[in-house]
């Protein structure tokens, strides 16, 4: 009797760091990088007093995660890593960004440092000289929805902002028919408050936020620029959004409303197919059927952006209300996602 052994081949797990580990979308990338069946996190670092293990620094990982929180050592974590996350404050991801790279890791930015594909609106918007232009040219955004190709392939992908994932993904399909006259888009939105990042400052604390809500930096945020930017391409002709953002008293979430108003009639049944083709072979973006709209509840802890439509015939307004999770979609989520398509994953890979 003649024995056939077969061996089956396992494929090597894709080691990651996590880089600025103890904010809040550095704890959520630990949290899903530790269910990932793909991934192995063999790095978690951050600006800490002294090393500690990340369960001890968060309850949630105790029995889950014991590596050590270290300060960053470039050397070190390339070492053991073969793609990292950048979870760092703008201005500071593009220091370490060109290290990995140089050392041949492939680098997911968190941060908005990568973002603008022109370095002058990058010094206008965050009040700071970008110091490495040659990597800023080789950078993806990285919207799955819409260079999921481009993704695939890159050495080094700039993870949307939260507000902009939200606004592009409820404007994008509109602003992409280039045969209606578009007059102008307001975006109308509400983020809960982590989307300032874990910080002290008095404007957060719970007696200052709570049962209130307010706007603020009106046509001044920092993320308007990479709105345009995403807008303008798809449109392929200057597109100059209203944005009006608000802080509410929720820990996550974010809701946009999105006027699009066109100098023709547009009908209710045409925009809604519109969105359902542009976004049928997009496994987290949502269209709800007519009469529909969504609510922060229907995403919070998720990888989804729920979009809701109603249209004014007459007047030619098209109003778009998405909501995605800030610290998923808008940030850890989509990041994962993106290293999901890098790396020849399923999309939707430990996100579902």
């Amino acid at each position: 009797m003649v024995f056939t052994l077969v061996y089956k081949e396992r494929k090597a797990m894709l080691k990651v760091g996590v880089i600025g580990a103890t904010g809040y979308t550095g704890e959520e990338l630990v949290k899903i990088l530790l269910n990932h069946p793909k991934v192995e996190l063999t790095s978690i670092t951050a600006k800490v007093e002294k090393e500690s293990r990340m369960s001890d620094l968060f309850g949630r990982f105790l029995g889950k995660c014991d590596l050590m929180c270290k300060n960053l050592d470039v050397d070190e974590v390339a070492k053991k890593t073969d793609l990292v996350f950048l979870a760092l404050p703008h201005g500071v991801s593009m220091q370490y960004a060109k290290a990995f790279l140089k050392k041949g890791k492939r680098v997911i930015d968190l941060s908005a440092d990568y973002r603008l594909s022109d370095a002058s609106l990058y010094k206008e918007w965050y009040h700071i000289k970008h110091t490495d232009e040659v990597n800023l040219a080789e950078s993806v955004y990285g919207m799955p929805e819409v260079y999921k190709s481009q993704i695939k392939e890159a050495r080094l992908v700039a993870n949307p902002g939260c507000y902009p994932t939200v606004s592009i993904l409820s404007s994008l399909p509109m602003a992409a028919r280039h045969h209606l006259g578009l007059s102008g888009i307001i975006i109308d939105a509400k983020s809960g408050i982590t989307g300032a990042g874990r910080k002290a400052a008095l404007g957060l604390h719970y007696s200052e936020i709570n049962e209130s809500i307010k706007a603020y930096k009106i046509n001044e945020h920092q993320h308007i620029p990479e709105i345009n930017q995403e807008l303008t391409k798809a449109r392929g002709s200057r597109v100059d959004v209203t944005f009006v953002p608000h802080v509410v008293p929720l820990n996550r979430g974010i809701l946009a409303t999105v006027y699009m108003m066109y100098r023709e009639k547009v009908r209710q049944d045409d925009v809604l197919s519109i969105y359902k083709d542009y976004y049928k072979k997009a496994p987290f973006v949502r269209v709800l059927d007519e009469g529909r709209l969504p609510e922060i509840k229907d995403v919070v802890y998720t990888n989804y952006c729920h979009i809701g439509l109603k249209v004014n015939e007459e007047k030619g307004l098209v109003i778009a209300v998405a909501v995605i999770d800030n610290l998923l979609k808008g940030a850890s989520g989509q990041a994962v996602q993106d290293m999901n398509i890098m790396n020849g994953f399923n999309e939707t890979e430990g996100l579902i």
